[in-house]
């Protein structure tokens, strides 16, 4: 599959875009600016051997991509997608962005839609398949790519279909992924990330997760 990471040269981006390469997915790592995409798809290639990862601007990768995925600040996505909307209609997008307010009297803020992904799905207009997941995936644990990641992959959305191409994805990451409904339940999924934001920092860790007990494995 063919993933194309908008906001790719961060550091979820990136380490999504080296689990799903290490998984044998070719990745385009996406920035505004396509010379610091191209820096970052070669820093990640020459740490997954055999990888195939190109960067490219965010329009240009994600009109590359078979699956585009958000990986932008909560406060970037008003200026991001507008260059991209026309490249993501009809596919499958990946909204991992949380609305984190770091410093602020809230450390989850939400805006008035309820979530980030409904923002993005608002932006991209309804030819978007949005899908939110992979927020409380920690960036540490994405890039220690010499072992296995231990949590739940929960995702959300409208669309079936798209959700379940999602959850391969996570499947190939080596995660059991958890259909929590409708994209209107993306808010308490976002604020999840707090949560262990939270925990990492109150007990010195750096990789907190989440697993739903009661499924069979």
């Amino acid at each position: 599959m063919k993933i194309g990471i908008v906001g790719g040269t961060g550091k979820e981006g990136a380490g999504l875009g080296a689990r799903w390469a290490q998984a044998g997915h070719e990745i385009v790592i996406g920035s505004r600016d396509a010379a610091r995409a191209q820096a970052k798809a070669a820093e990640l290639a020459a740490a997954v051997p055999g990888a195939k990862i190109t960067g490219m601007g965010n329009r240009d990768a994600a009109a590359a991509a078979d699956i585009v995925v958000l990986a932008v600040p909560a406060d970037g996505i008003a200026a991001t997608l507008p260059d991209v909307k026309d490249a993501c209609r009809g596919k499958v997008v990946i909204s991992t962005v949380v609305p984190l307010t770091f410093g602020g009297p809230r450390l989850f803020t939400p805006p008035s839609p309820g979530s980030a992904a409904e923002v993005v799905q608002e932006l991209l207009g309804p030819e978007a398949r949005v899908v939110a997941a992979f927020h409380h995936i920690a960036a540490h644990e994405l890039a220690a790519t010499d072992h296995a990641i231990e949590c739940d992959l929960l995702l959300c959305g409208a669309d079936a279909e798209a959700k379940k191409r999602v959850a391969e994805l996570g499947t190939s990451m080596g995660l059991r992924s958890i259909d929590v409904g409708a994209l209107t339940n993306a808010g308490p999924l976002e604020g999840i990330t707090a949560v262990l934001a939270t925990i990492n920092r109150r007990y010195k860790l750096k990789n907190s997760g989440i697993k739903i007990t009661g499924l069979p494995a």
